[in-house]
């Protein structure tokens, strides 16, 4: 989105989460941006895979006072039990319904910023970042789908000598990633999968486009930091996480760091929120061999392996 009047790209993001440490090193201040293009079962943000702002629903919040019931078109919202049941399919005003609510049981999810606005949020916490080795992360969703946006923002930050860092699964063409990797200072990048059919069944698409760019920011020898969330019965086949690694340890010194991520299902709740089912087995546990088996492949080499509650 480009702003006419002063010809500048214009963001949607969900929120700023400041004082982070778990997205890069030192204080952080990371920005959620909408849309991603990738459909990961595991999603634990699911309120930011669409590019247009979403409503959630608090059923903790509501007191059944009926307003949203009376406001929504077709019958959409009804009460069912001690539940609101909303048909989201056919609900065409559930803006409406939010804004008739007293109680904020409805929650939008998403709000265009300008470049300035959100430099504004930024450069307060300059002081946090300087004395941590911090700075400013572009998460999601995945940012690169807003690509002129971040460039805008990450050199706005240079500028102020402010470092940033770019969160994202790589999937768009490298003519378009590229001048947003020249734009920050350190990428955290997203490897699912090796196998392809794995990474489709997992994620919705072929990951042949993913791993090249890897191979590409690595070749242009900008700092990456690889994440792997590893799932439960989803994506913890131990060959496969061997392929990963070998394939991770191929890039050679662009990468300072390797992040192992168990999945966590904090995000469960915001299915419901949303109208989406949840498909996920919590009950699965992790296979103790994997941290053996990473452990085993990574020692004796200079990347550093960190587990972040396994």
């Amino acid at each position: 989105m480009v702003n006419k009047q002063n010809n500048l790209p214009t963001g949607m993001i969900s929120v700023v989460q400041r004082y982070s440490t778990q997205d890069g090193p030192g204080i952080r201040s990371t920005v959620f941006f909408l849309g991603c293009n990738l459909a990961c079962k595991w999603c634990s943000n699911p309120e930011l895979i669409s590019s247009e702002p979403s409503i959630m629903h608090f059923e903790e919040r509501c007191i059944r006072c009926g307003r949203c019931v009376e406001t929504a078109v077709d019958h959409s919202i009804r009460f069912e039990g001690k539940s609101v049941k909303i048909d989201r399919e056919n609900c065409s005003n559930l803006w409406e319904c939010m804004v008739a609510c007293t109680q904020d049981a409805y929650e939008e999810i998403g709000v265009k910023i300008s470049v300035s606005k959100l430099m504004d949020k930024l450069i307060r916490d300059k002081a946090y970042y300087d004395r941590s080795g911090g700075g400013v992360t572009f998460s999601g969703g995945d940012p690169i789908l807003q690509g002129d946006f971040v460039i805008e923002v990450a050199n706005r930050l240079r500028k102020n000598k402010i470092k940033s860092a770019l969160d994202t699964a790589g999937n768009i063409a490298w003519e378009k990633l590229k001048p947003i990797i020249d734009a920050v200072d350190l990428v955290l990048y997203d490897i699912k999968t090796f196998d392809s059919q794995i990474h489709i069944d997992c994620t919705g698409v072929d990951n042949r486009l993913i791993l090249e760019n890897a191979r590409q920011i690595s070749k242009s020898g900008k700092d990456m930091i690889i994440r792997m969330v590893i799932v439960p019965g989803i994506n913890d086949d131990l060959e496969d996480i061997r392929n990963r690694i070998k394939f991770i340890l191929s890039l050679g010194p662009a990468v300072k760091q390797l992040d192992i991520l168990p999945y966590h299902y904090l995000g469960v709740g915001k299915y419901g929120r949303l109208g989406l089912t949840y498909t996920i087995n919590p009950t699965l546990n992790f296979d103790p061999e994997i941290k053996n088996e990473i452990t085993s492949l990574v020692d004796g080499t200079s990347l550093r392996l960190t587990f972040s509650e396994f």
